[in-house]
């Protein structure tokens, strides 16, 4: 049997539910480990998109490039104005820099709005510090103008040069922000009020986790409202009128979701030597020592001198000293699920490096008894 919506008087019954959904939140704490939808998933459509531009930076104490395209950006500028430079000159105002301007364009963003934008030196401009950037357009993938950036540089780098050729740096002085320098032109279109269904896509897809959202929001808004088609996609019914689904999902996104327990994971990062252990992570019963020999090689160099008045000559006879020290660890067993608590407590016993505890994880791993997916990065 196939279950529909009444938009005609759907918005009575949404108040009646956002009352009952607010008692229930309120009679009592929520339950552990629950997550609001809202903070577990984004509405398909509900996206922000990228915009990008190329402009120049004037007002340079001397700290811009002269790079080419620099030069015939400035030429083509002033043929803008009316003022045409004869041939064959250079201008090479070090006062002026190329640059790109990047910025995210918000869902829903409307005409008039205000956004923030980031200026970055693509000549070998020293610092785009006290620079304005001039009225350049923001255009979007499909080439179409977005927003117009404008605005004076905040620049938190810092950079100085002595007259011996000593420089310091701190930070980088090429790139800085203009916080609300770009202005929306352009909506850009959506298809949030398009469908007769709203789709909440999970940050991290999981089956478990997406069958209890399903039955959530079908406890709650009647059975069939909601479907999960596969561990990322939950598709709801929702009303076509703009502000009734507006009301809609102001409801669903605050329920309170218990999410499912993430697959048993054990993250190396053998660069920094960080190793993270997932809660769910079981060791199968194996016997594990780990030792650590230490060789020191020593050099002592003794000064042999010849007899008084005779006429040998000084030499230089070498010494070597070698010791080895080896570590006699215990050998430590892992019983049946060994928890992630017995498992760091059994390593800290024997006093293990980062570097010796990743040892030992691939050595359980290829001998079977760990019990969840290794990941090196």
């Amino acid at each position: 049997m196939r279950h529909s919506i009444n938009t005609k008087h759907f918005l009575p019954v949404y108040v009646y539910l956002l009352a009952l959904f607010l008692m229930l939140a309120f009679s009592g704490s929520a339950l552990a480990q629950t997550s609001r939808l809202k903070d577990i998933t984004s509405v398909e459509g509900v996206r922000s998109n990228q915009l990008i531009g190329y402009g120049l930076v004037v007002g340079l104490d001397g700290t811009g490039d002269n790079a080419p395209f620099t030069n015939q950006t400035f030429a083509n500028m002033m043929n803008q104005f009316g003022i045409t430079l004869p041939p064959g000159v250079n201008p090479r105002s070090q006062n002026v820099a190329a640059v790109t301007i990047n910025a995210e364009l918000p869902p829903f963003a409307k005409p008039g709005q205000r956004i923030d934008i980031t200026v970055s030196s693509i000549g070998n401009a020293d610092s785009l510090r006290g620079g304005t950037l001039l009225m350049t357009p923001l255009r979007g993938a499909d080439g179409n103008t977005y927003a117009v950036a404008q605005g004076s540089l905040v620049v938190g780098g810092f950079g100085a040069d002595g007259a011996d050729g000593s420089s310091v740096t701190v930070n980088v002085p090429s790139v800085g922000r203009i916080p609300n320098g770009g202005m929306v032109e352009r909506e850009v279109a959506n298809i949030f009020s398009d469908r007769d269904t709203l789709t909440f896509n999970l940050h991290n897809p999981d089956f478990t986790t997406a069958r209890r959202i399903e039955e959530k929001i079908n406890d709650l808004m009647g059975p069939g409202v909601a479907q999960a088609l596969d561990p990322v996609s939950v598709r709801v019914r929702a009303p076509r009128d703009s502000s009734q689904r507006v009301s809609f999902l102001s409801v669903l996104e605050n329920l309170e979701v218990a999410p499912a327990n993430s697959a048993a994971k054990v993250i190396v990062n053998s660069r920094t030597g960080t190793i993270v252990i997932g809660q769910d992570v079981r060791v199968a019963p194996a016997a594990v020592t780990h030792g650590s020999l230490t060789v020191t090689i020593a050099e002592a160099p003794q000064v042999i001198q010849p007899e008084p008045f005779g006429d040998g000559e000084a030499m230089v006879q070498e010494d070597t000293e070698i010791d080895i020290d080896q570590e006699n660890n215990p050998m430590f067993k892992f019983d049946s699920g060994v928890t992630l608590d017995e498992i760091v407590r059994a390593v800290n016993q024997i006093g293990a490096a980062p570097g010796d505890l990743m040892a030992i994880l691939e050595a359980l791993k290829q001998a079977g008894a760990l019990n969840a997916e290794l990941i090196v990065i």
